[in-house]
């Protein structure tokens, strides 16, 4: 047991998190971080259905690592990838169908994230099932993170509500507050996403380029 969770294995789970996030600082995943964030709710089924997929997909090319021919290995992990992406789709659709519309077709691409491919390509080909399945989950938690931060500011200074429910009070309007409706455009979201690295590379000096 202490082996499963021993101090390599802890970092391989929360460097993702924080001093090596896939999106602030691999700066991955930025363009469905642009597309599901004006609201909570789908940038959190979003970062879930990557963390599901990524860990799953994970634990099955380390599995098959082995005999995967080396010259093909880019297109099972693909096949990998798509099966998972189409259980997840259907399972959207079958039971959180508003959700599915309002993610469109981003769900289906996250067979080309980058993040999920390079997690498979660079971690599961090298690694065993437990520790592959670790990184899965901190990588997937990790841009789930940052998409839940940057649709929290959207959501809430854009349509002045979080998961849909008003939470501005009326007083505040009638003192003349108004949503900024910028904030529900996608360059908003870079723009916040460039403010959590400043912040990150601000607060963790090693994170500076020299």
């Amino acid at each position: 047991m202490g082996q499963l969770f021993s101090k390599k294995n802890k970092d391989v789970f929360f460097s993702p998190l924080n001093m090596n996030n896939p999106v602030t600082v691999q700066v991955l995943g930025i363009c469905s971080a642009l597309a599901v964030t004006s609201k909570l709710e789908p940038a959190i089924v979003m970062g879930l259905s990557v963390t599901v997929i990524t860990a799953f997909a994970n634990v099955v090319i380390s599995l098959l690592r082995k005999t995967i021919p080396n010259r093909i290995r880019i297109i099972v992990q693909l096949v990998v990838v798509a099966a998972l992406v189409t259980i997840v789709s259907e399972l959207l659709k079958a039971f959180a169908y508003d959700v599915s519309v309002q993610l469109s077709v981003y769900v289906g691409l996250i067979i080309t994230n980058c993040i999920l491919m390079g997690r498979l390509e660079a971690f599961a080909m090298a690694n065993g099932p437990w520790e592959s399945c670790l990184d899965g989950i901190g990588n997937g938690l990790g841009y789930a993170k940052i998409l839940v931060i940057v649709a929290f500011f959207r959501e809430l200074l854009g349509s002045g509500t979080l998961f849909d429910i008003k939470v501005i009070p009326s007083a505040v309007y009638e003192m003349g507050y108004i949503n900024n409706g910028m904030m529900l455009m996608p360059p908003m979201a870079l723009i916040i996403c460039a403010c959590i690295i400043w912040y990150q590379r601000a607060k963790h000096k090693d994170l500076q380029e020299k």
